[in-house]
């Protein structure tokens, strides 16, 4: 561990772990949710973080302290010290699309350091995906000992995303999924970045599905319990509270809700059961990236994206 590092990590928690363990090497922690609202090819520019202010106080009433977030990425102004860049990011969706903004900003500022990632994911001998903050002391210096060295490709692969996920046509992340690289997660989160948008059968896309899903499964008693079924079911999202429970509060319209039950309406299982398409009663006015939710349905014969009509 060289005290020549600058480490990125993908928020407090690790920061703070990196920190405990004496890391050696100055850290820049990434306070961001790029997975969600608008975003410019640009980053680090006044109109990108007002856009961004814009949206995280109207959607979550969230403070969004630009301040806070340049004094960060100011780190990257002057990089003459350093002479690697390590990136720990995790193997979600949430991760990912931070991730591949923090290698689009690093060669937009011409910094020519070498990059290196650490990305947590299966452990071997657990079950299910760990995030790097969930790993034991010897687990997360393994991780760190065996972090991947970017390639021309690789990063090259990571500006393509952050281009595309930023401008219209979200199509194009078609060829990305198929695309081999070192990134051993990208083609998972990509497939499920897809899955947002509204599938052409019900209207409601798979995280949304598959959390009717847990109600009519489970027994479920509130709100806040269902919220704790849909962090630990999630698969490859990464979304937090706030986010998750924003998408339950949105659907109601699909459940009944009591003191202590919460059970599908009859709209419930007409959408489970794909025999309606409740698209027009949803709020898909939502961005992500450069488009919109509402501009493109997900063709899941074809594992495709379609333009709304």
């Amino acid at each position: 561990m060289s005290n020549t590092t600058l480490h990125i990590t993908n928020g407090n928690a690790l920061t703070t772990y990196l920190e405990k363990l004496n890391f050696e090497g100055d850290i820049l922690t990434w306070h961001e949710m790029l997975c969600e609202g608008p975003t410019q090819k640009e980053i680090n520019t006044n109109s990108f973080f007002k856009a961004r202010k814009a949206f995280l106080e109207s959607t979550y009433d969230a403070e969004y302290d630009i301040d806070k977030i340049k004094s960060e990425l100011n780190k990257l102004n002057n990089v003459s010290n350093y002479t690697e860049i390590v990136l720990w990011f995790e193997y979600d969706l949430f991760c990912h699309i931070n991730m591949i903004a923090a290698i689009s900003l690093i060669k937009q500022k011409e910094i020519k350091l070498p990059l290196y990632l650490v990305c947590s994911g299966r452990v071997e001998g657990e079950k299910g995906l760990k995030g790097i903050a969930q790993l034991s002391e010897k687990q997360l210096l393994q991780h760190y000992k065996d972090k991947i060295k970017l390639n021309v490709d690789d990063i090259a692969t990571a500006q393509k995303a952050w281009r595309i996920y930023s401008e219209k046509d979200h199509t194009l992340f078609k060829e990305l999924i198929i695309r081999p690289s070192n990134f051993k997660y990208l083609s998972n989160c990509l497939k499920a970045h897809l899955r947002r948008f509204p599938d052409t059968r019900s209207g409601l896309n798979t995280l949304e599905y598959n959390t009717l899903k847990l109600i009519k499964e489970h027994s479920i008693k509130s709100r806040h319990h269902l919220l704790g079924y849909c962090l630990h079911y999630q698969g490859y999202y990464g979304f937090g509270d706030l986010q998750l429970k924003r998408m339950i509060d949105e659907l109601d319209l699909f459940y009944n809700e009591t003191e202590d039950t919460l059970t599908l309406n009859r709209n419930g299982h007409l959408a489970l059961e794909h025999q309606k398409n409740f698209l027009k009663m949803l709020n898909v006015n939502f961005e992500f990236g450069g488009t919109n939710k509402s501009e493109y349905q997900y063709y899941k014969k074809e594992s495709k994206l379609i333009a709304s009509i």
